[in-house]
């Protein structure tokens, strides 16, 4: 009898740890493969458990290499996901191939609000476990769209891949240019990833494994773990990161840099002497294993943290670029230079020209900007012109009006379901020409749109526009997004508010705080807040010390971690649902619900 009864249990972990297959379909209509596990028995007293684990995968893998790991996890109780990433695995795409990384983080968006969609698990009872590539997906996703997830354990993230060439990344970068499409042979061989030979076998002999990556894959890795390294500070849930003691496909100083800036009061970094890369398949895997389990345990039993993101964790540097350089110094004479030529040749370019006319920040440069025609004086300015609208930024900018667009029109599709006529308020317009834009293709429904601005100049062109492209269905008038007696005067109760390209041009969070609480108070109910915001920029000093804002002073840039945009906003009563990311990380387009 007791040897049955041991059969019947063997059998039945047997039928437990065995995955189901699923597909979801991602932002760009790709349907991603994924496994399941624990689905059908994770229930006690009939009750279905409200807790997950996410599983990331590294470079050239797929979930179906997690097998092992989720036996040893032992978490039965505790449902666990686990996805083949777009050119991984059985999901679709050329093998190795994104576009850009900031792609793949998209892909993982869109699998963590699936899951919570379709599997109905709330974000706030996630964990993630990753494995290199798959933890630069991770702490990415954690870093720029402010989960409210339970933890995340990154194992061996490769924020710093060895390249060992000299010259590798440069030279990668210049053959992108020539070649956008071109793919390189990961150099890593079974051995190097593990002292498991059963293991490196197995991998060798994997029909799912490909040793193929896109060129534009890698150098947008390297790109995005430095941004995510550099403002580490906001990512605020409990982190345990492995670092393999004798790696040889990743940069351990890299792990070392992470863990000092992360902002997490629960942090570890733990070092496993002697382990290569691949710490959840190596010899002594049970080490970290076991660590990863308590971790999980730990993190799933801990009362819930809501933490306020108000202080802002940047203000240092904010502070020194509100300084001025002092006279004799380098950069005091490098910038003067800069700036010079920005005030005499510059000026040939429209677009610079503009700037020092009504400020780089202002609603005119953002329509400028927006329509993306390099003008000037001759071919020369022209051409100053070209490069000024390709820079970083305003390309960031676009991106943005593009996110801002496709936010818009969902929201707009989802009012007129449940309403007979909708109403829309920007308060922060110029314009309004991507507005505009949108509005063109509901001329037959009942959408009317107000713009607001401060600046009556931004409104008249508007107002121009508008009549040019034949809409009537749009307002224009002067307001003041951050007094509440201005907002009171919206009329009617606007269903959809949108606050674009405003509260990133302020460092006072009490400004922002005033602004929120008077949209709330006027937007209808069941209505949704569009809001944007900058948590990154590259070019912050140049700026600063060269461009003025619309009040003639030096444009002086504070970005906000996204998650104290979003604490403000949850602050204010709303709940961020859904956003949208540029690829650089630059600006984010978020649309938010008022809370019950």
């Amino acid at each position: 009898m007791l040897a049955q009864l041991k059969l019947d249990t063997n059998n039945q972990n047997e039928i437990n740890n065995k995955p189901l297959e699923h597909t979801m379909t991602s932002w760009d209509g790709s349907q991603l493969f994924y496994r399941s596990w624990h689905l059908d028995n994770n229930t006690t007293n009939n009750k279905k458990t409200n807790k997950a684990v996410i599983l990331f995968h590294g470079g050239h893998e797929h979930s179906g290499r997690f097998q092992d790991l989720v036996e040893n996890l032992d978490l039965d109780e505790h449902a666990i996901f686990a996805w083949d990433a777009r050119g991984h695995g059985r999901s679709p795409g050329e093998r190795g191939y994104a576009d850009h990384f900031q792609d793949l983080v998209r892909d993982a968006d869109c699998f963590i609000r699936h899951i919570a969609k379709h599997h109905q698990i709330p974000i706030n009872q996630m964990m993630l476990l990753c494995h290199s590539v798959g933890s630069v997906i991770a702490s990415t996703w954690v870093h720029d769209y402010a989960p409210p997830i339970k933890g995340m354990i990154l194992g061996s993230p490769a924020f710093n891949v060895k390249l060992y060439a000299p010259f590798a990344l440069p030279i990668l970068r210049i053959w992108q240019k020539f070649k956008p499409n071109a793919f390189v042979n990961s150099y890593v061989k079974p051995g190097m990833l593990t002292h498991d030979q059963d293991e490196a076998e197995a991998r060798r002999k994997d029909p799912l494994i490909s040793p193929s990556i896109a060129v534009r894959v890698l150098t947008s890795l390297f790109e995005t773990s430095e941004r995510v390294i550099q403002g580490a500070a906001s990512i605020k849930v409990p982190t345990l990161i492995f670092s393999a003691g004798s790696d040889r496909v990743v940069h351990r100083s890299a792990h070392q840099r992470f863990y000092k800036n992360l902002g997490s009061e629960q942090k570890i970094l733990q070092t496993l002497p002697g382990f290569y890369h691949e710490v959840f398949h190596e010899k002594d895997r049970q080490q970290p294993i076991s660590q990863a389990r308590e971790f999980i345990l730990q993190c799933f039993s801990s009362q819930q943290r809501h933490q306020q993101f108000i202080s802002p964790a940047n203000n240092e540097t904010f502070k020194k670029l509100k300084q001025p350089l002092k006279v004799g110094q380098f950069s005091h004479l490098k910038y003067s230079v800069v700036k010079t030529a920005m005030q005499t040749i510059g000026k040939l370019s429209n677009g610079v020209s503009l700037g020092w006319e009504s400020g780089f920040d202002s609603g005119r440069m953002l329509d400028y900007v927006y329509a993306n025609k390099p003008t000037g004086w001759g071919p020369l300015g022209r051409s100053i012109d070209k490069n000024y609208l390709n820079s970083p930024g305003w390309s960031g900018i676009r991106t943005r009006r593009e996110n801002l667009k496709q936010l818009l029109t969902e929201q707009i599709e989802e009012q007129l379901i449940s309403h007979n006529k909708i109403h829309i308020a920007d308060l922060a317009a110029g314009p309004g020409r991507y507005l505009l834009e949108v509005l063109q293709n509901y001329q037959q429904a009942p959408v009317t749109a107000l713009c607001r601005d401060w600046d009556t100049r931004g409104l008249n062109e508007g107002k121009q526009l508008a009549d040019k492209m034949a809409i009537t269905s749009v307002a224009y008038e002067q307001g003041d997004a951050f007094s509440q007696e201005s907002l009171a005067g919206l009329n009617p109760r606007p269903n959809i508010v949108i606050v674009s390209g405003l509260y990133e041009l302020f460092e006072d969070n009490s400004m922002i705080m005033r602004s929120l609480r008077g949209i709330k108070k006027q937007l209808a109910p069941g209505g949704k807040l569009i809001y944007t915001n900058q948590p990154y920029h590259p070019q912050l000093e140049f700026i600063a010390r060269t461009l003025i804002n619309r009040e003639g002073q030096p444009w002086v840039m504070r970005p906000r971690p996204q998650s104290e945009m979003n604490a403000l906003v949850k602050a204010a009563g709303f709940k961020p649902e859904h956003m949208l990311m540029d690829k650089q990380g630059i600006f984010s387009v978020t649309v938010a619900a008022m809370e019950d």
